[in-house]
């Protein structure tokens, strides 16, 4: 059987994850024969589905000549994959919950995961939802949780040091496969956090017996039993400091960008026409995948959602995306998936031969972008060419909704007001010439009371 396995699923002996005719399946190992069966048997995968914890699968039939080869499923989809350090605080830490949550489950049926990190999870329909059901096994009485260290580096460690110090310390998440280690964990947290007593266990202790066993590891120390019970008590005390960690409140530029007493936002009847001209250019687009680069809290990817498309909003500011999703959690939406990544720096590809994450720009791309009051930022903050802009644009998107912003307009103003206009072409006339390469003009339509200009544009060829 020919197959394309998926890079970052090779690390398991137990299966992993392929792609054949554009569809992705599981193979299952026999070596998992005996856990996978119980997981079935024990009702562990029927209460999790159900509960709409766990992804579901069905089993199809492959002619696998591989003897090594014990079932093979069709899991649901997910249509966008992504990663924890693109998560905000609060995607974080329900998706720790749900790990953990699942993890209470799994012991009331004779089952334990093997496996806690933060890329097991997924987001689905606005929710987290766990996507390894290779990551149980058989719970041997007397044993500790395994995947307790992992647990505590992926999901943990980041918490708290968002929580006490910045969270634009995920940038040491991404250069630590997805963890903060224990020991650094420690270094960075302030000495404060040690008066919180699940902190002062999970990571400032656990960071020390790791440095203490790793020092003297040909020293055998007696086996002590670890019972359900104390399981369960390191499942509740984790638990608890979780639900601790709170993000500090902070406002940035970006936070009221839709408040009319914002002077450089727009007035409710312009927001207004606004939000309709971009209603009628996704309905002339007619797109089942979106991305909303610069979404802000996600104003406009509201739009494209309520009409059933699904959206991928991003932003580069923590504060807004936290907002946004916050938002899309109570309110149950399902069609969303804000995320932290900065279109100027997106996330790049990582891991083994920088094959097992995906850059973004890597993953399937949508069939329309909105790119609503960006452009100005990308060329006069970040020195981008409006030439790169259109050609980066063009390999993202079959159709692109793009705002113009001219020199003249308040925010540009304030862009160029600590700096040296060097930004000679950037203007209408450059901005449609470059474009033009690359789309063809759909609709052209001048905002009402104000010099800013709404495209809909075709890529062509």
């Amino acid at each position: 059987m020919k197959f394309a396995k998926v890079p970052s699923s090779y690390r398991d002996p137990s299966g992993f994850v392929f792609f054949q005719n554009g569809k992705v399946f599981r193979r299952v190992n026999v070596s998992y024969k005996q856990n996978f069966d119980l997981l079935i048997k024990s009702g562990l995968y029927k209460k999790l589905v159900d509960a709409g914890l766990l992804v579901a699968h069905k089993e199809v039939n492959f002619k696998d000549r591989e003897s090594l080869a014990y079932k093979h499923l069709q899991p649901q989809f997910i249509p966008f994959i992504s990663y924890p350090y693109e998560w905000c605080f609060s995607q974080l830490k329900d998706a720790a919950l749900l790990t953990l949550k699942i993890q209470k489950i799994a012991l009331e049926h004779g089952m334990s995961l093997k496996d806690a990190t933060s890329y097991n999870v997924q987001f689905l329909e606005g929710k987290p939802i766990f996507i390894d059901t290779l990551s149980f096994e058989k719970y041997t009485p007397g044993n500790p949780w395994v995947a307790y260290k992992q647990f505590c580096e992926h999901f943990l460690a980041p918490l708290a040091v968002y929580a006490y110090k910045d969270v634009r310390l995920n940038t040491v998440m991404q250069a630590h496969a997805g963890t903060i280690p224990l020991d650094l964990a420690a270094k960075l947290l302030p000495a404060s956090a040690k008066l919180k007593p699940s902190l002062l266990v999970h990571l400032f202790f656990h960071a020390g017996s790791q440095k203490k066993y790793s020092e003297a590891t040909l020293i055998k120390k007696p086996k002590k039993s670890f019972g359900k019970g104390a399981f369960i008590g390191i499942i509740d005390s984790l638990e608890g400091a979780v639900k601790g960690l709170k993000l500090k409140t902070s406002k940035t530029v970006w936070t009221n960008y839709y408040d009319p007493s914002d002077k450089g936002s727009y007035r409710d009847e312009s927001l207004a026409r606004k939000k309709e001209l971009v209603a009628k250019f996704i309905d002339l687009a007619k797109p089942k995948s979106l991305w909303d680069l610069g979404a802000n809290t996600g104003v406009y990817s509201e739009i494209a959602a309520a009409k059933g498309v699904f959206t991928v909003s991003s932003d580069n500011d923590h504060t807004v995306v936290e907002q946004n999703y916050l938002r899309i959690k109570k309110n149950g939406e399902k069609n969303i998936l804000p995320l932290w990544v900065d279109i100027a720096n997106p996330t790049p590809a990582l891991g083994w031969e920088n094959t097992e994450r995906e850059a973004f720009l890597q993953r399937p791309k949508p069939d329309t972008v909105l790119a609503l009051a960006l452009i100005h930022h990308l060329a006069i903050s970040n020195n981008i060419p409006i030439s790169r802009l259109a050609s980066m644009l063009s390999k993202s998107c079959k159709t692109l909704i793009i705002e113009f912003i001219p020199k003249e307009d308040y925010r540009v103003k304030l862009l160029l007001q600590s700096r040296e206009d060097i930004f000679a072409d950037y203007n209408q006339n450059t901005f449609e010439k470059e474009f033009g390469k690359f789309f063809s003009k759909v609709k052209k339509v001048q905002l009402t009371n104000s010099q800013r200009t709404l495209y809909l544009l075709k890529r062509k060829n």
